[in-house]
């Protein structure tokens, strides 16, 4: 398991191995380990402030999702109407350095709830392929029109699927989560772990960025139910 916390943001490694061995998997006390960067701490603060600055707006997704039928016409709603404080425009800084210093797994990797995709086409490489997937029809019709001509076009792709049914025809080296798991309703946390244990591979690595409650410390639980 490893930590990479950039300012604000709460990065957890876990490995597949790990995950199948423990139901339930504590992290208590984490001292926060401040990464001084530039690029960093300005996107982190523009997040702040895009979400803080607009809390109408937050509100506003809030009630699409609620009054909607189903997470893809309530996701879909917020990305055709521009409610999506989350998107930075850009991709992750964490994520892009760890492609940059070469501290990302090789072979296959998966984003799930990409959006527009910023994050999958900053990975992809000719050692690593991405896939992208998405619930909502709009966001992945963005990620295409966004990267269908940019050069390294030829290793990464968009798919519009649910994560919870989705049946991809391999297992991954890599799955990076930010702003999914944080996004679904809590009683499918446990589904959540259970299907990324089924699709990670058995040496494959899982990293999350969250947001920690704290500044210097981090009282975080992750909680993962399997079946005995």
């Amino acid at each position: 398991m490893r930590y990479l916390l950039p300012n604000n943001v709460f990065g957890v490694g876990i490995s597949r191995a790990a995950l199948s061995r423990t139901r339930t998997i504590r992290v208590p006390i984490v001292k926060l380990r401040m990464m001084k960067n530039r690029e960093d701490e300005e996107e982190g603060h523009g997040i702040q402030n895009k979400v803080g600055a607009n809390p109408r707006g937050v509100d506003r997704l809030q009630q699409v999702l609620h009054s909607a039928s189903d997470a893809d016409d309530g996701w879909d709603k917020c990305w055709k109407q521009g409610l999506i404080p989350w998107d930075l425009g850009r991709p992750t800084p964490l994520l892009k350095r760890l492609h940059e210093t070469g501290s990302l797994p090789r072979g296959t990797a998966l984003l799930p709830g990409c959006g527009t995709g910023y994050d999958v086409v900053a990975i992809a490489c000719p050692e690593r392929y991405v896939v992208g997937i998405d619930i909502s029809d709009s966001a992945i019709e963005k990620a295409v029109e966004l990267s269908s001509s940019q050069p390294n076009s030829s290793y990464f792709t968009f798919l519009k699927a649910d994560f919870f049914t989705w049946h991809p025809t391999h297992l991954f080296d890599l799955i990076f989560d930010y702003t999914f798991f944080c996004a679904i309703e809590p009683d499918l946390r446990s589904r959540w772990a259970e299907k990324i244990r089924d699709i990670l591979k058995p040496d494959g690595e899982l990293i999350t960025l969250m947001f920690p409650v704290a500044i210097f410390f981090l009282y975080f639980h992750i909680f993962f139910f399997f079946d005995k």
